[in-house]
């Protein structure tokens, strides 16, 4: 018998909000001083893992990776980070994506728990320009961690903190990594996006538009 739902626990870009434009802006940005070619294609493969996977990622598409010390990637993924904190400045709660403050306000009247596992530093900022912080028991981000998804630390940590069993939690996720990181953390995944994308999501949706929360919690109960 399946355990009851103790907690659900969301991925913030691109399933609370989407700042996935803002993201790619700041990074062509710093593509563009180094002289890297950056497309909008090449940018879907940094969804879901943390900025300095992000800049090594970049740096080895333009073949520099090797002219850049530690210090200075440092200093570059600094400016990159920068520019996308000027661009969320932005943000209101007219920017959650559709559905979501409807499906966690039914998430908390049904008294599971609530937590944010993003791979975003800017995490507390983003929620609470969203108007949204108050509703989640805890966040985990990048900062509190030491490995990013697909590992699953950052869904492990969310769990431990909001005192569930990872067997007993929904995992929310938009990037295969995600998905991937939520599978290994043991826990029930459910994907935003092309279904062909998600063959490992227990669950997919098209948008956040389609989310209820006696659905999910209905297909949780009859998980095998």
């Amino acid at each position: 018998m399946n355990k009851p739902l103790e907690a659900v626990i969301f991925d913030l870009d691109g399933v609370i909000t989407d700042t996935a434009e803002y993201h790619y802006l700041a990074w062509k940005a710093l593509a563009d001083q180094l002289g890297i070619p950056f497309s909008r294609q090449f940018n879907e493969e940094l969804k879901g893992i943390s900025r300095m996977d992000s800049l090594e990622k970049i740096l080895t598409h333009g073949g520099k990776q090797a002219r850049f010390s530690s210090e200075e990637k440092d200093q570059l993924a600094a400016k990159k980070n920068e520019h996308y904190l000027n661009l969320i400045n932005r943000i209101t709660p007219a920017d959650l994506l559709p559905g979501i403050w409807k499906f966690v306000a039914d998430i908390n009247a049904a008294g599971v728990k609530l937590g944010i596992a993003s791979a975003s530093k800017n995490a507390m900022t983003v929620l609470e320009a969203l108007g949204i912080r108050e509703q989640f028991d805890i966040i985990v981000d990048a900062r509190t961690i030491c490995h990013g998804k697909p590992d699953p630390e950052i869904f492990i940590t969310a769990a431990k903190l909001l005192e569930a069993e990872p067997s007993a939690c929904i995992g929310i996720e938009d990037a295969t990594a995600g998905v991937e990181a939520i599978k290994a953390a043991g826990m029930f995944a459910i994907a935003i996006g092309p279904k062909e994308q998600f063959e490992k999501a227990d669950l997919v949706y098209n948008d956040t538009s389609e989310l209820s929360f006696t659905e999910v919690a209905k297909r949780y109960r009859l998980k095998e």
